[in-house]
């Protein structure tokens, strides 16, 4: 006899089956459309850039990928005595005796602001190494033209590689960049129009969670780094920024460029850029809804929107699909040592539980002018979680029994 719950769960695995296979549709129809493009010679479009094109179509190909704020850019700085760094909003009354009052005074609530603006000739200049420019990914109305995710620190090659193959497994185009640094990268992803930062953002989430399924051992630090790092403006700020590619500099030095899956960095950067493909709003909402669903859900502890606010997030209900009971034989007691972190030793349980803690370890805290941080770190043979309160998370995990 067919239950209604059992009816309900068919329902539920036929529409998103139906929802996997619209996305592959559309995935497969975009790839198509570019061969049907290509074939076409003499035309100007952005998959006709490469190395030898006009400074002019590079410029519009570069500014259509990598968009945000156009008001106001963040410029890179150095102190060359200090050795120190940073980036800071470009002004023309910088530094300006008698106008400019850094820092006793910020540049977003400064009333003397003279912020520059973007332009083909900033662009150029970065593109050239006379500056070093960045973005500010959050535009008015709290939305973003791509979402990108930092790996940074030790296992960021390995990190940035699950995280590809996460985008490659759901059919969502991402550009890996290596830093400015050399010892990290920036995987973009690129929207076809405006979407809602919290979209990028879950989207982006959504994605690493997947990649958790590939490697559990994935650096939290990745996973907290986004750009946006916001769902809103901040009151008075600019949102957070990251470097833009191919800085001359940087690229002179193997860095800044966009790589492969090996490492290796393609040989037309334009060529590369002008292949990319953006994301449709309407995929995205498909994807959001199969990546919430499925076994590994977007996070352990998704936040509604509603409750950006809350000073207990760790108290918020839980949105996401229950996960599946643990298989593999796990021991009947894990030692928990509750100090300044909760440290549970992970030595004897397999992989797939400790991806199940790493992900419940990584709860929220959020605020409509404070990034998102993921507060877990990963021990060599521990994980440990920063929050005492988390202990209320841990405590019903199935299977396993805690001791302190």
């Amino acid at each position: 006899m067919i239950t209604d719950s059992s009816r309900e769960r068919e329902r539920r695995r036929i529409e998103l089956r139906l929802a996997e296979l619209e996305i592959e549709r559309r995935a497969l129809e975009s790839a198509r459309q570019a061969l049907d493009g290509a074939a076409v010679s003499g035309n100007a479009s952005r998959s006709s850039v490469t190395q030898q094109t006009n400074s002019h179509e590079k410029l519009l190909l570069f500014r259509s990928l990598f968009r945000g704020r156009t008001d106001v850019y963040p410029a890179r700085w150095e102190n060359k005595s200090s050795g120190k760094s940073g980036y800071a909003p470009a002004c023309a009354n910088e530094w300006v005796r008698g106008v400019c009052e850094k820092p006793r005074i910020k540049c977003g609530d400064c009333t003397k602001q003279a912020f520059i603006a973007v332009s083909d000739r900033v662009v150029e200049r970065h593109l050239r190494g006379d500056l070093v420019a960045g973005i500010y990914p959050l535009i008015p109305g709290n939305t973003c033209y791509f979402v990108a995710v930092d790996f940074d620190g030790e296992g960021w090659i390995e990190d940035s590689r699950a995280f590809r193959h996460a985008c490659s497994e759901h059919h969502v185009p991402v550009a890996v960049e290596r830093s400015r640094s050399g010892a990290g990268a920036h995987a973009w992803i690129f929207f076809a129009e405006a979407l809602a930062a919290s979209q990028a953002r879950q989207l982006a989430t959504g994605l690493m969670s997947a990649a958790l399924e590939r490697r559990p051992d994935i650096g939290f630090r990745s996973y907290d780094l986004l750009f946006p790092s916001q769902d809103l403006m901040p009151d008075g700020g600019f949102g957070n920024l990251i470097a833009l590619p191919l800085q001359r500099v940087a690229r002179d030095r193997g860095h800044s460029v966009f790589i492969d899956d090996e490492l290796n960095p393609f040989l037309d950067q334009w060529e590369y850029l002008a292949s990319l493909k953006k994301i449709e709003v309407s995929v995205v909402e498909r994807l959001l809804a199969v990546l919430s669903s499925r076994r590994h859900g977007i996070t352990g502890i998704p936040l509604p929107i509603s409750d950006e606010t809350s000073p207990t997030p760790w108290a918020l209900p839980q949105t996401s699909s229950p996960e599946s009971h643990v298989t593999e034989s796990l021991p009947k007691r894990v030692p928990v040592t509750l100090a300044d972190q909760i440290y549970i030793d992970r030595t004897a349980l397999p992989t797939t539980m400790v991806t199940r803690l790493m992900r419940l370890a990584a709860f929220r805290i959020r605020s409509s002018t404070r990034p998102r941080r993921y507060v877990c770190r990963l021990l060599i043979s521990r994980v440990s979680f920063p929050e005492r309160n988390c202990m209320r998370i841990i405590s019903p995990c199935p299977g396993v029994a805690w001791t302190r």
